[in-house]
């Protein structure tokens, strides 16, 4: 049966290059020991994939139209279960594997809400300046807090890029698959929720040295006499840009401002 395509779908666009299709369900090697999450099913065309390898795909799509079609699809799949929800308010249910075509508007928060659950293994859809942004090493155009963040809490590579052509309707911009393995930190952070947010903070200063960095963004650290914490760093450190840190170098400072805080 041939399923229409339509427009309105929250902004979906629709994969439908069979072998990209094939590709991205080979790269998830999938066996029927797996239960894969799927967000964002959309019309099911990656979701008929998993299906046929997979021990169970759950389906997580918000819009109801699509809801419908997958139904309509899957019914009669003993494997595949659909949940009509906004993936960002519900608590995830357990998986191993995600493979996803991700909504590209809310790409980052998906990202961290499936990281802070854990899964072995996630063959992931973004844009691709998105997907450029993850895998990028220190002092690299693309760095950034994603790049810091994302990489403490995975290995991310990127697997091939995609063009508008593939999907339906065709977007404006290219779109990349990742695939992503999660794994522990590579160094060690004092207070996993600071230093997220202290990367967060010093990226958004990116163009200023790190002492102006940490200063003006204390609205997010909250740190009680930041000046005199500040004071206290190396002189060395602060008089560089956080696009120029490592990760592990940015996991130091973050440590360090929390030892001081508590000790001024």
């Amino acid at each position: 049966m041939k399923y229409g395509i339509q427009g309105g779908y929250h902004d979906q666009h629709f994969l439908i290059d069979e072998e990209l299709l094939d590709r991205i369900v080979d790269s998830a090697d999938l066996c029927q020991q797996d239960t894969v999450l799927e967000i964002g099913g959309g019309i099911g065309n990656l979701t008929e994939r998993i299906a046929k390898h997979a021990g169970s795909v759950i389906v997580i799509e918000l819009d109801q139209r699509l809801v419908d079609v997958l139904h309509d699809r899957f019914d009669n799949c003993s494997n595949v279960e659909i949940i009509h929800a906004d993936v960002l308010d519900i608590d995830l249910p357990d998986f191993n594997k995600v493979v996803a075509n991700l909504p590209y508007s809310i790409s980052s928060p998906i990202t961290f809400k499936l990281f802070k659950k854990g899964f072995e293994l996630g063959i992931l859809m973004y844009q691709y300046e998105f997907a450029a942004r993850m895998i990028a090493p220190a002092g690299s155009s693309e760095y950034s807090r994603l790049s810091v963040n994302a990489q403490y809490f995975a290995d991310v590579s990127l697997l091939m890029k995609i063009p508008p052509s593939a999907f339906s309707p065709q977007p404006q911009v290219w779109s990349a698959v990742v695939e992503v393995q999660p794994r522990p930190a590579p160094y060690e952070v004092t207070d996993e929720d600071f230093f997220l947010t202290f990367t967060t903070a010093v990226f958004n200063q990116r163009r200023k040295k790190l002492k102006n960095a940490i200063i003006r963004s204390n609205h997010l650290l909250k740190v009680a006499s930041i000046d005199q914490v500040v004071s206290h760093l190396a002189a060395d450190m602060l008089s560089r840009r956080a696009e120029e840190l490592q990760p592990q170098e940015l996991a130091d400072l973050a440590n360090h401002i929390l030892a001081l805080k508590d000790q001024i």
